[in-house]
């Protein structure tokens, strides 16, 4: 037997407005006009993290992401403080000058063996774009 709980907010015992929510890896939601349903978990960002290159080196804000390091000019290593799954996950990426006046891309490389990618880091590097 199957049940749905209609409400409009859910609060803690407290009423102060905060819970938690726990759901399964195949909770699913489904979007705006009811067309689509996702994986809700399978959806969720895993990993981000805004770096600062330049003196001071490090980590500015950050999401799961435990430690970051300078391997030399445009050269990163970042590691997650929770491992993914596998390594087959996607990457994406934006970065700036810090004046922002010049353009920049961020890329990674693989080698063969997948040294770069690993459940726990990425080595990401960044190359100017002119």
């Amino acid at each position: 037997m199957t049940s749905q709980l209609n409400v409009d907010t859910i609060v803690d015992k407290a009423g102060s407005g905060g819970s938690n929510v726990k759901m399964a890896n195949t909770s699913t939601y489904v979007s705006d006009g009811g067309n689509v349903t996702q994986n809700t978990v399978q959806g969720l960002v895993k990993s981000w993290y805004c770096l600062q290159g330049t003196d001071p080196f490090g980590i500015k804000e950050s999401f799961n992401t435990a430690s970051a390091t300078d391997n030399g000019e445009g050269d990163y290593t970042t590691v997650r403080t929770n491992a993914f799954s596998n390594a087959n996950y996607a990457t994406a990426a934006l970065c700036s000058s810090a004046d922002g006046s010049s353009a920049h891309y961020n890329f990674t490389v693989e080698n063969q063996d997948n040294r770069l990618r690993t459940t726990t880091s990425l080595r990401t590097y960044i190359k100017t774009t002119v």
